[in-house]
């Protein structure tokens, strides 16, 4: 059983909540005509790296006809998947040795994932996998924008306690977190030279400001809540790999901190008080396909 990621680099909430929200169908229009796919074909479509399932979910909704297949090396995130999403197979597996036949699948798919595994293993199965006129798709985070709220920054107690481990968080080293990283230019290189044609690139840029009006009340909680989830998964994170830097006690107070700021936040959306928060965030698509 694999863990590694869900307990020391981003926890199951984090993901599904942050992912659920750029992958909502107010954003379809920022993909779809970028991923460029017979919506009315039964395309049997991969993704790699699926974590706890937010984007198969998406792409379930968007392609009614298609036989969706996630697949991560993560336990946790696939026996979260499996409970709370219906209508695809999420199955437990390594990128580098995808479980698959030769030319069994029409596209696949990964979203911040590339970055993390070397070039070769990860397009070479992909490009194993895909039959004759298959697509790839890659989607890549860039740098974006994040103000939080005045009420969510650090107090004293918050900062003397992220002091006290800052230094002695080698997670990002020790699970090789980012290893392989490329840039806007370097990106579609990579990708041609891996033997893919008619590379193309694209992006797609999410404004998510829960004080805008153009977004319903459901949806602006969700980009709340989905910050809340992302501190308190670090805070947990803590636990699991650094206890032996923080008490117990801090650990709880530092959750209820958290809570506690959060709630404010909420408070403050529903009276209108509005701080103008704002994350935007910026993906880097690409697409290539196996002539």
């Amino acid at each position: 059983m694999n863990t590694n990621w869900s307990d020391h680099i981003q926890g199951i909430n984090t993901l599904f909540l942050s992912r659920q929200l750029r992958f909502d169908d107010h954003f379809k229009d920022q993909y779809l005509p970028f991923f460029s796919l017979d919506s009315e074909k039964k395309l049997r479509i991969l993704e790699i790296g699926c974590g706890p399932g937010a984007l198969a979910t998406a792409l379930h909704r968007w392609y009614l006809n298609a036989e969706i297949v996630a697949i991560d090396r993560d336990s946790a995130f696939i026996a979260y998947a499996r409970e709370r999403v219906p209508g695809v197979t999420f199955l437990e597996g390594d990128a580098t040795s995808l479980p698959f036949d030769d030319a069994s699948f029409d596209v696949t798919i990964s979203n911040t994932v590339s970055e993390h595994i070397e070039p070769n293993a990860f397009y070479g199965e992909q490009m194993r996998v895909l039959k004759k006129g298959g697509v790839c798709l890659v989607l890549s985070g860039r740098k974006g924008i994040h103000h939080r709220a005045a009420c969510l920054e650090e107090s004293e107690y918050e900062k003397a306690f992220w002091s006290k481990i800052r230094d002695k968080d080698h997670s990002m080293e020790t699970y090789q977190v980012c290893k392989y990283p490329q840039n806007e230019q370097q990106h579609p290189a990579l990708l041609s030279s891996m033997g893919f044609s008619n590379v193309s690139t694209g992006y797609a840029i999410l404004d998510l400001t829960p004080d805008d009006p153009k977004y319903p009340d459901e949806m602006s909680l969700g980009m709340i809540e989905a910050e809340r989830a992302n501190d308190i998964d670090a805070i947990l994170s803590v636990r699991r790999s650094l206890s032996e830097y923080v008490s117990r006690a801090e650990e709880v107070e530092m959750l209820r901190i958290t809570q506690e700021k959060f709630d404010r936040r909420i408070r403050q959306y529903f009276t209108g008080e509005k701080q103008w928060d704002t994350t935007v965030s910026v993906t880097m698509l690409l697409r290539g396909e196996k002539l």
